[in-house]
Parts: C-alpha cells; structure tokens; sequence
C-alpha cells in the first residue's frame, strides 16, 4: 500500500483547508452582503501553498484573488484558476503583454505603465482591467492623490484598458489607536467620490476588517485572517478564526544523557540530570528559526518539551526525558496542536521578536505541504 506524503516525510506543513473554507465564511458573514472579498494568496498563500488556498477560498465564497507580483499571478493561471487576480504590487511596463496574456488586474501608478498596458491590449485585440492606488500616508507603493486623477484621466482617454478598482493601504489598522486609520481613510473617500465610476473600492485589510466595518467599501482584501491568525493583540477576536497551518517532524533518534552532556554546537547547552533527548530533522532551513535555541518548545504526545541546544540547518534536540513513553518516529508538533497541547505561530513569533507573518512565509518550498479537506489527505493542485 503507498504510504501518504505525511507518513513518508520526515519533515511537512499541513494545512487545513476546511479551515481556510470556515475563514471565509465566518468573515463574509461578518462583513454582509454585497462586499467582495479578494483572498490574498501572495507569498505562495503565506507558506500555505497558493493554488491550493485559492481553490478552497473560492469555492467558500471569495470573489478575488490577490497577489504581489505578475510572476505570482501567472503561477495561479498555470495551476488552472480562473477566477479574477488583481496585482497588488508594482507591475513595470515590460510585464504589460504578460499581465494581458494572463487576463490579470495590475495595479498601476505610472503613466508609462498605463500607456504600454493599452498598447498590449490593444494588440491582442482585448481589454485590459486595472486598479489605481492612492497613497494616504503608508508611504510606501502608490501615487498621490493628484497623480491618481492623472492617471483616471489617462485611462479614460486610451482603448483597451478599463478603470475597475481603486486602491489604498492602510499603515496602523492593527493598533489600538485608529486615528490615523480613519485619516487615511477620509483621503481615500475624497478621491474615490471624484471618481465614482470606479467599481471595486478597497482600503479595508484584515485589521480593518475586523475592527473596522465602515471601511469595507465594494471589496476588501483578506490576508492573515484567512490563514486562521489575528493581525495583531490589539484587533478584536470577536470573530472566531481557526489556524489552517501546522508545521510537523519526527523524533529521528532517542538516547540518553548523563549530567553534564552537551548538546550540539558549541556545547550551549548541559544536562543537568540524566536526560533523554530526541533528534528532530527540522531546523532553520525549514523555517525553524535559530533564536529558538535553548528557549523554543515543541509537543511530542500532547505535551511540550524543550529545545536543547543550537538549532542547526536542517535538525535539533529536544528534552524528552519528562516524557518517558516517547518513541522512534513518534509525530513532534512545532507549530500547531497535538492532543490537549498546542504551539500557535504567534507564540513562536514572540519569541523571537516578530510577527506570525514572517513565521508563516519564512516556511521555505522544501518542506512539503500536506493538504486536508474534510478530514482526508488530497492532492494538491499542480503548476
């Protein structure tokens, strides 16, 4: 009998997609009706794995999806998905004919970028769906308020192309103090009511989102929520996420220690008992991050332990001596539950000093992902 891609690596992420499924729903409840919801799948679905993600947030009621880059939304296309991809980041205009090939929604900020994407289009005999992003104080990608008129101008003025969105980001959504969210916000509204031939108007983030209703205009863009996670410990939890990632290892070797026995390099780390530890195979270059050394835990049989000494590229130590009945390729959770016990991204990030975004996406491609759906491993969707 073939032995499933969970029980044959030593090493993998598994990822829920009945959770992601229930994401989308209890988040399209919260917002009502007539929202789109464009699930942001950029950063390969932020670790989760993106074809895969999309399918399942599609098939829960997500109208969009959304991406950084032309290169991300080609690898959707190449998977199958057909579904509208709107650009989130900076697309050149040497991308143009492939933006139009692939039927995808840039976001544009430049003329230059408008003129060779009406070009394109008109080229290959169709039209082009784009989005103007406003910048409101992020500072960061976007034109500026006189410029965005500019370019809605421009638009309207060239064939092949169509305005259909218009866009802002917000800088502080995920913090308690909403003041200069609502600034930025009432700078978006004075634009978008100069241009009310825009379809799909989007500001609002999983922050705002959930803290912030009024600010969901025609669309939102869904990213670490749709993933299980709160943006932050200041944005409300009033609606139930559930985490759709776990990152998963064996105990690859059992033996023991008398007092006094280092563990790994540089000998950070002493027995101070007779110990028995377990080598597991994951290390920083699965995603675990060096910082954890001597201070990260993991579940072996529902119950945490401790990592002992330096974790290195590709494996580490754990104490399992307080867990006796642990044994040669038993499951070792590092992010996720096993039995009553669980580790969460947000507890690993705080460790280390950052946020589960990072946690997430630092996951790299050779750890396999394993995808659930009703309960039952299934294939993936290839590319």
């Amino acid at each position: 009998m073939e032995m499933r891609m969970s029980e044959r690596a030593l090493t993998w992420v598994e990822v829920d997609l009945d959770a992601i499924r229930q994401n989308v729903r209890v988040l399209r409840a919260h917002l009502g009706d007539g929202i789109h919801l464009a699930a942001v799948v950029k950063a390969n679905a932020y670790g989760h794995g993106a074809p895969a993600v999309a399918q399942a947030a599609l098939a829960a009621g997500a109208e969009h999806l959304a991406v950084v880059s032309v290169q991300e939304g080609v690898e959707l296309r190449q998977a199958g998905l057909t579904a509208p991809i709107v650009i989130l980041g900076y697309t050149p205009e040497w991308e143009a004919e492939t933006v139009v090939e692939n039927g995808l929604a840039p976001t544009v900020t430049r003329p230059e970028v408008v003129l060779a994407l009406s070009q394109a289009a008109v080229t290959r005999g169709t039209r082009v769906r784009v989005h103007i992003k406003v910048d409101t104080g992020l500072h960061r990608f976007g034109a500026e308020p006189r410029e965005a008129l500019a370019l809605r101008d421009l638009i309207a003025s060239l064939p092949g192309i169509e305005l259909e969105g218009l866009s802002t980001h917000f800088a502080s959504a995920d913090e308690a103090d909403k003041t200069f969210t609502r600034e930025q916000f009432a700078l978006y509204q004075q634009i978008a009511h100069q241009m009310p031939e825009v379809r799909l108007r989007h500001a609002a983030n999983s922050s705002a989102v959930l803290d912030l209703p009024e600010t969901a205009l025609t669309m939102v863009r869904i990213g670490i929520a749709l993933y299980g996670l709160y943006p932050s410990l200041d944005v409300s939890r009033d609606v139930p996420l559930r985490p759709a990632l776990s990152l998963k290892s064996r105990l690859a070797r059992l033996h023991g220690l008398e007092t006094g026995d280092p563990v790994s390099y540089g000998c950070t780390w002493r027995a101070q008992r007779p110990s028995r530890v377990g080598l597991v195979p994951c290390g920083y270059a699965h995603g675990l991050r060096r910082a954890l050394s001597n201070t990260g835990m993991m579940l072996v049989r529902g119950r945490r332990v401790p990592i002992r000494g330096r974790i290195c590229m590709d494996q580490c130590v754990v104490d399992v001596t307080d867990v006796p009945e642990a044994e040669l390729h038993d499951e070792v959770v590092i992010i996720g539950r096993q039995r009553d016990g669980e580790i969460t991204a947000d507890e690993v990030a705080t460790q280390v000093g950052t946020i589960s975004y990072e946690i997430l996406t630092g996951i790299p491609p050779r750890v396999p992902r394993v995808y659930l759906q009703d309960g039952a491993q299934m294939e993936p969707p290839g590319i």
